[in-house]
């Protein structure tokens, strides 16, 4: 690993931000401890370039209890059991378990590659490595916003999904994985993965929760967790910042604690809908997203009209106000910036959850 320095500094500020929260200083409430695992996605440091076991270090370091590795990137060999087998050990005495995910099981999904061969074969490789991993689940997507526009719309994605499910549900509860359907980049509303969920069968199917996406198909992530919080297996967790604008509501993904969201009201009704399912961050902040609600284009991906809980998304969107992106400083170096800014958001972000919100074991 290499900035060592530079991570001590910025844990040492996550570290302080903790204390102060902790202590109680300038009025803050000693939050009552969750018990509830805390860890990251390792999409969070994407800039950095870690290889998994880079990527464990950095968990121990910041004090988590999971790594959810969410690509197979960072896993030097994919078809070695005894090289995932060594890694989670080596991770389980660092006081780290360890989550595996990947990409689209959706063999018609714009987001499918065929890297991995097949949807189907894709799906089994991930089984088997989070088995050797002994990660409980391996997450999946369906695709993206632009398949609610694709022949057949949202409604044949999902079929599509679930017929590779059901190909594959012996080869799942065989070997003890359940797979986590994410709610991933505006493709899926939560009530529409509940019904892919159920279709598919909840006996061995559940879903990677994803509060910050949650906004790009126009729901409150309170509403979000109410509906999707019992078939939660994984997360993938942000906070957002959403106003009114000009189009319609934009959204900003920020760090824990400083968005719109009410973060305290999300983890008090986690805490009762799935207390054992781990929290894992997944900050990736600094961009704008302008959902064009003012637009009739915006709405041929709904074609049934406004969704559930529609009302209570425009309702939060009126608590906010405009936010400017981030951008790296000028002159300097950018990939660094950019590295040092990721790192940043997601040590603030367990900071304010560990000292906040009393998430975490340890």
């Amino acid at each position: 690993m290499t900035g060592h320095s530079d991570r001590r500094r910025f844990l040492g500020t996550a570290a302080a931000g903790a204390g102060a929260m902790l202590s109680g200083i300038g009025g803050a409430a000693v939050p009552a401890a969750k018990k509830i695992s805390l860890g990251y996605d390792n999409f969070a440091v994407r800039a950095m370039g870690w290889k998994a076991p880079a990527l464990v270090d950095y968990a121990a370091e910041l004090g988590c209890d999971t790594l959810f590795i969410t690509d197979f990137g960072p896993l030097e060999k994919l078809d070695d059991d005894a090289y995932l087998g060594d890694l989670a050990k080596g991770a389980a005495d660092k006081g780290v378990g360890i989550l595996l995910g990947s990409w689209s099981i959706c063999p018609t999904a714009r987001r499918f590659k065929a890297d991995w061969g097949t949807a189907d074969e894709h799906l089994r490789l991930g089984v088997r490595m989070a088995q050797a991993l002994g990660s409980p689940a391996f997450r999946v997507v369906l695709g993206d916003r632009g398949d609610r526009l694709s022949e057949g719309g949202i409604e044949a994605r999902i079929a599509d999904t679930v017929a590779v499910l059901k190909r594959n549900r012996t080869y799942c509860l065989d070997r003890g994985v359940k797979i986590a359907v994410e709610n991933h980049a505006g493709d899926m509303h939560s009530l529409e993965l509940v019904g892919l969920i159920e279709e598919a069968g909840s006996d061995f199917v559940g879903a990677n929760m994803d509060s910050g996406n949650a906004v790009w198909t126009l729901e409150d992530p309170v509403e979000n967790l109410r509906n999707l919080g019992k078939y939660a297996v994984t997360t993938s967790l942000r906070d957002t910042a959403l106003w009114e604008s000009e189009n319609g509501v934009t959204a900003q993904w920020t760090a824990m604690g400083e968005g719109t969201a009410d973060l305290e009201a999300y983890f008090d009704l986690y805490a009762k809908l799935c207390p054992g399912t781990a929290v894992n961050i997944e900050t990736i902040s600094g961009f704008n997203h302008e959902l064009r609600v003012k637009d009739e284009e915006f709405w041929k991906g709904w074609p049934r009209g406004e969704p559930e809980g529609y009302d209570k998304f425009l309702a939060l969107a009126k608590k906010g106000r405009p936010r400017e992106p981030w951008r790296a400083p000028e002159g300097g170096d950018r990939g660094r910036a950019t590295a040092d800014y990721q790192r940043a958001e997601i040590e603030r972000s367990i900071a304010y959850c560990r000292g906040k919100l009393g998430l975490g074991k340890r």
